[in-house]
């Protein structure tokens, strides 16, 4: 068991070196941080979807921005399309569950909106319905999903690819990736002496 925790401390802090290294990343954090405080500036909304753990990733990251990351300032417009079980259950009824996303993406989504489109494989067909819908709509698509891609990655305006293949290590780039894109819209936001 000793071994096993030493071998996980490990392989996540193999994962973040390279994450650090890489400044093509640094970059697109950059680059999602303007979309997103544009679009803010802009009157317009973040759209956060995802599932399973992705889900709750949609949920924090959106709460984050309603509510406080660092420090208290005017809430962000932000949504998780992941919490009203009646219409995820009356759309995945009605239509089927690949749809739970995209037929809110078609009702809330308005041009000039962001969606986050969050995928371990880049291969959810809800997630990549979504991603359709929001680009039918006119949104902009920032995704976060693993090494390969999958279909995601060359669907997205930015897509953030954490060099793994595991599910935790990806999920665990998602969560600190999700963490500094919104340190970094508040401080854009609401600059103050202090916080990110």
């Amino acid at each position: 068991m000793k071994d096993t925790i030493a071998s996980e401390f490990a392989k996540a802090r193999t994962n973040f070196d390279a994450m650090a290294a890489d400044a093509g990343l640094a970059a697109q954090i950059m680059e999602a941080v303007r979309i997103s405080t544009t679009a803010l500036r802009g009157g317009h909304r973040l759209l956060f979807a995802g599932n399973g753990g992705s889900a709750a990733d949609a949920q924090h990251w959106a709460g984050e921005l309603v509510s406080r990351f660092y420090y208290d300032r005017p809430g962000l417009a932000a949504i998780a399309l992941t919490t009203d079980t009646s219409i995820l259950t009356a759309i995945g009824n009605d239509y089927g569950y690949d749809y739970v996303f995209a037929r809110q993406v078609e009702a809330l989504g308005q041009a000039g909106d962001v969606l986050f489109a969050i995928s371990t494989s880049g291969r959810s067909k809800n997630i990549l319905r979504a991603v359709e819908a929001a680009r039918k709509r006119g949104l902009l698509v920032i995704g976060f999903t693993g090494a390969s891609g999958g279909d995601l990655a060359a669907a997205c305006d930015v897509c953030f690819r954490v060099p793994s293949d595991e599910t935790p290590r990806i999920q665990e780039g998602h969560e600190f990736l999700g963490h500094m894109v919104c340190a970094l819209i508040e401080a854009e936001m609401f600059p103050t002496g202090g916080g990110a």
